[in-house]
């Protein structure tokens, strides 16, 4: 109801940020930890924080998610949270049992100038960690950045502290996956394995939030990338980092560590960017591309073929994370629809160069803006004063598509009204026949219930 006081009108705005488009660093950070197997995530901060970024995975992906936390209390939060930390290591060892726990810091803990590094470093000398197990750490304080972000810190420390150089080279490619569904990842693997490339794909939240039912508690699942395979990452032939925000981190660190070059893309939506992804592959891994791909590529220029007339011209507005965003728009530009608006809470410089590399010529018919005064209500300032035909963001986005009657695709983080996003993929070109059949469905839907009763069609 509030929102349909939105007013057209702009007013500039340099320290307000009204309903962002994004979540905390943390939240990203836990994400990542969880795409490791036999990993803890613990969030150094207080209790609050660790079971706000649980429900806001939890609720996600419908799947219990297992985090430790630091407690903190006053005292904690005026004199450091050493000691909390220093306590809860050895606890969660001796009580969990993980091969590895992730620390990730907060905004109290990185406001009262908490070193992970050196509380870690201490509980070693200490003898809090016992032989074979691990303690990493990745700086994520939420009031810079978004869950992204945390994602990007949390996969590079997980890359600078396990992948290991020897002198027995691997004939294996790293695919480092920025922030996407486990049915994403799950089809990164079965792409790989169809083409014969032998993978490390890091994080890998497959079989960890997308589990099956057994009736059996298991602390830690049997998904996520296992420690060898995160040591012989130092060996591979090349790397494949999918996403600027999510993985460029991991990819250079990778480099400058263990000389393991790297080919930063984008994430596989749509036709062109799971074209660079495929042949991304094919070279990293010295393989040709099997008849098989080639065909689910036709598939999906088919379907685009025969569908295009209901595609073409409609006016887009999107919201979401520039990983995604970016892609999204290249395949939307494809299918001849228009982006209209684009917005992202997630900072970045390289967000506007990378978006007028997309539109080209047609940099004119988009407004687009990210970081922190990029917002939700900026996007529904833009749709009040030209609407939209489809909206395509995480659920927060559903009280403007309500109170402007637009269809709505949810895509993104997070999904907490809807299921299906952990199970079908929208990444590869499976993928991007996913994302059609679900446009389309809204679009027909929309066409039936609003035009004339001369109007409806039995068949499209």
């Amino acid at each position: 109801m509030l929102l349909r006081h939105t007013t057209e009108k702009e007013i500039d705005r340099k320290a307000l940020t009204v309903n962002p488009a994004k979540t905390c660093q943390p939240v990203g950070a836990m994400y990542a930890a969880l795409g490791v197997h036999g990993c803890l995530p613990h969030s150094h901060g207080s209790q609050g924080c660790c079971s706000y970024h649980r429900s806001a995975l939890t609720r996600h992906y419908k799947e219990p998610v297992m985090a430790a936390t630091s407690s903190f209390t006053e005292g904690s939060s005026v004199f450091g949270g050493q000691a909390n930390l220093l306590q809860a290591i050895g606890t969660i060892f001796s009580v969990y049992d993980p091969e590895i726990i992730a620390v990730h810091s907060t905004c109290l803990s990185e406001t009262i100038g908490d070193d992970l590094g050196q509380i870690v470093a201490k509980a070693k000398t200490d003898g809090k960690i016992p032989e074979g197990k691990h303690v990493i750490q990745a700086p994520t304080p939420s009031y810079v950045g978004s869950h992204v972000t945390g994602y990007h810190n949390m996969l590079e420390a997980i890359v600078k502290y396990f992948a290991m150089k020897t002198d027995e080279a691997k004939r294996q490619v790293n695919l480092l996956a920025g922030w996407v569904e486990p049915s994403d990842m799950r089809e990164l693997k079965r792409i790989t394995g169809m083409m014969g490339i032998k993978t490390v794909l890091v994080p890998d939240t497959s079989d960890v939030l997308d589990t099956p039912m057994t009736g059996k508690f298991e602390m830690y699942p049997k998904g996520g990338t296992t420690i060898p395979e995160l040591v012989s990452m130092g060996d591979s032939m090349k790397t494949v980092a999918l996403g600027e925000w999510g993985t460029k981190g991991a990819a250079v660190a990778l480099d400058n560590q263990c000389k393991v070059p790297f080919d930063l893309i984008d994430l596989p939506i749509g036709v062109k960017a799971t074209d660079r992804f495929i042949m991304a592959l094919s070279k990293a891994g010295a393989v040709s591309v099997p008849e098989a791909i080639n065909d689910e590529r036709g598939r999906l220029v088919d379907l685009i073929t025969d569908m295009h007339q209901y595609f073409y011209g409609k006016r887009v507005a999107l919201y979401g994370d520039p990983d995604q965003l970016i892609p999204m728009c290249e395949f939307l530009l494809d299918l001849d629809m228009i982006p209209a608006y684009v917005v992202s809470g997630t900072p970045g410089k390289s967000f506007d160069k990378k978006m007028k590399a997309v539109f080209g010529d047609k940099i004119d018919q988009v407004k687009f803006k990210n970081g922190a005064n990029a917002d939700m209500f900026q996007l529904h300032q833009w749709i009040k004063q030209e609407g939209v035909d489809l909206l395509i963001g995480n659920t927060y986005g559903k009280y403007i598509a309500r109170d402007e009657k637009i269809p709505f695709l949810r895509m993104g983080f997070p999904i907490v009204d809807r299921v299906g996003h952990s199970y079908f993929p929208t990444l590869g070109y499976m993928g991007g026949i996913r994302i059609l059949e679900k446009m389309l469905d809204l679009l027909m839907q929309h066409q039936d219930e609003t035009c004339d009763e001369e109007k409806v069609e039995l068949v499209m």
